[in-house]
């Protein structure tokens, strides 16, 4: 068992751009999960989505509404979402708002009769990435990939 703990520097490590108005710094991969911050520009929305394993979410700045409740998550509010739960959200105000989570499983986003549009997980945003460095001519940082049984091709494309 592996007992060395790998700091990671969060502000060391630049945002990738998902969509409009929509940001992931990944801090760490692991086979069944991820840690990462979101950044939600305001009046952005996630789409309705469901979770297969648990998330743990930790709003750092900015607020989101939890449209399902209405309730308003500001800086400061952790949220724990067991598996299965299903939700959607909107940063609102006039400052971003930044999310740090660990998640696990998938995440399957959801259309209007309940099918699956498309899903995410440790292995695709790994994978995302790695492309992202590949595009930017950076090198994956190590120990956000420790975790991770990265395929070849896009760790030899990331490395340059």
């Amino acid at each position: 068992m592996n007992t060395t703990a790998y700091p990671v520097n969060a502000d060391s490590i630049p945002w990738l751009p998902l969509h409009d108005g929509l940001s992931l710094r990944p801090l760490y991969f692991s086979p069944d999960g991820y840690c990462a911050q979101l950044r939600i520009e305001p009046g952005v929305t996630i789409p309705r989505h469901r979770h297969t394993g648990e998330v743990h979410a930790y709003n750092l700045a900015g607020c989101r509404e939890l449209i399902e409740t209405g309730e308003i998550a500001r800086p400061g509010t952790y949220i724990y979402e067991p598996p299965g739960n299903e939700d959607s959200w909107r940063c609102v105000g006039y400052v971003p708002c930044i999310v740090q989570f660990s998640i696990t499983g998938r995440v399957e986003y959801l259309g209007p009769r309940d099918e699956v549009l498309s899903t995410t997980d440790s292995r695709t945003a790994c994978e995302a990435y790695l492309r992202w460095c590949a595009q930017q001519g950076r090198s994956p940082d190590p120990a956000i990939i420790r975790g991770l049984d990265v395929p070849a091709d896009l760790r030899r494309a990331a490395a340059g």
